[in-house]
């Protein structure tokens, strides 16, 4: 018992020494986190970071300005690829190796509800295009008009087939987590189809209405790095260590002029103002409406007489563009502080590293799912005219009305225009 005691007895103080000399050493570090150790301007290797992330983003605007200059079309199946790979990465985020081993077909079923999702979500969004599309083949014309009367019900027998099969492969003691990736799954596919059903809905309503607000976010991305790399020393939030007030500063102001200019070279081109109608990849011709015909203002009074400009041509189509500008360098942000929020909770990196210098494809997507949002409902409600126009009722006509009832109201309209003429 002395023995023991004595043994005992000096291992006390040499245990709070250790503790001691690892309360010191770990002293710094958060010393140095509340101080903005983890600021870009305080990486060593930061340099090497910014060249891996600059030449992957070289690559990405060179291929995604490939895909504008191909159409709408190509812009759709863009829009696609990035979800498949979006699923992929958050379908992976809370998967267990073991319990799959014990779960074969479990992975497939994810992907069932997601392909039922694509044709649910996108069957609704694009069945007008789809009928112009095949308007002059009336066998093809009628088959794809009864696919679109049947979509829901064919979505919804496909669902009820998922969660059969869901139910069917239920496993003793695994329950807990069958039903946490069947939840799982489902927030996923609210999350990713969102975002995506207004970023396609905008993108038929003229390219415009996708490429600048997408052009605004990754402006302000940029700029938010360029500027904290350089000049970043005040933290702006704890849920991204690395992201400070001058840059976000920096990055507004810079996004809010880059719209205001984007804007105006954009809206001069048919091929990004005009709507598509359908799913052809053909050239646009359409009136451009008035927002996209320049007003001419003079500066005459402004500035000094020296200044070789008298006058400034300035598209309606501006004024909303710095309206996006301001959403995407002060609310758009969120989506990422969101992001940062939500891998901290797991854990995480990145979601991905699909892309070099960026992380995973949903590292790049945080933002814009919230923009996507709010351009496609600032679209509805500021820009189209609230009034019903010829395009909306015809619209409606051929959505829902059969090819005979179509026929059956051209005959009507005949008869009622006759009689106004001669009555």
């Amino acid at each position: 018992m002395q023995k023991d005691q004595s043994s005992s007895t000096p291992s006390t103080p040499s245990a709070g020494r250790v503790r001691q000399r690892r309360r010191s050493q770990e002293a710094p570090f958060e010393t140095s986190k509340v101080n903005g150790g983890n600021l870009l301007v305080n990486d060593q290797n930061k340099y090497k970071s910014m060249l891996i992330r600059a030449y992957s983003s070289l690559w990405m605007i060179g291929g995604f300005a490939l895909i504008i200059y191909m159409g709408h079309l190509y812009i759709w199946a863009m829009v696609v690829v990035i979800q498949i790979f979006m699923a992929k990465e958050l379908f992976s985020l809370l998967r267990k190796a073991h319990e799959d081993s014990h779960l074969p077909g479990f992975w497939l079923l994810n992907w069932h509800f997601f392909f039922m999702a694509v044709l649910f979500v996108y069957g609704r969004i694009l069945s007008q295009q789809l009928v112009n599309t095949v308007t002059s083949d009336k066998v093809l014309y009628q088959l794809v008009s009864g696919l679109i009367k049947y979509q829901m019900a064919i979505c919804y027998f496909l669902y009820i087939i998922g969660f059969m099969w869901f139910i069917l492969t239920l496993k003793k003691k695994m329950y807990k987590y069958q039903f946490g990736q069947y939840a799982w799954t489902h927030m996923i596919l609210i999350v990713v189809f969102t975002q995506s059903a207004f970023t396609v809905a905008s993108i038929f309503e003229g390219i415009f209405w996708f490429l600048l607000p997408v052009s605004l976010v990754a402006i302000n991305d940029i700029a938010a790095y360029f500027f904290g790399f350089f000049f970043g020393k005040t933290p702006l939030i704890k849920l991204s260590p690395k992201k400070t007030w001058e840059g976000f500063i920096g990055a507004s102001v810079t996004t809010m002029l880059s719209a205001f200019m984007l804007a105006n070279v954009m809206g001069r081109y048919q091929w990004l103002t005009c709507p598509r109608e359908d799913l052809s990849t053909g050239w646009l011709y359409c009136d451009p409406g008035y927002l996209y015909k320049p007003e001419i203002f003079s500066l005459a009074g402004w500035l000094p007489e020296w200044f070789p400009w008298k006058e400034v041509s300035v598209l309606p189509v501006q004024w909303h563009a710095l309206c996006l500008g301001l959403f995407a360098s002060i609310i758009a942000p969120f989506g990422g502080f969101f992001a940062s929020g939500f891998k901290r909770a797991f854990k995480l990196k990145d979601f991905g590293d699909s892309i070099p210098g960026h992380g995973g494809i949903t590292d790049r997507m945080d933002c814009q799912m919230v923009m996507a949002v709010f351009v496609y409902i600032y679209h509805q409600s500021f820009v189209i005219p609230q009034s019903y126009s010829v395009e909306v009722i015809l619209d409606q006509i051929l959505r829902n009305l059969s090819y005979e009832e179509q026929r059956a109201l051209y005959t009507k309209l005949g008869q009622i225009f006759l009689e106004r003429r001669f009555g």
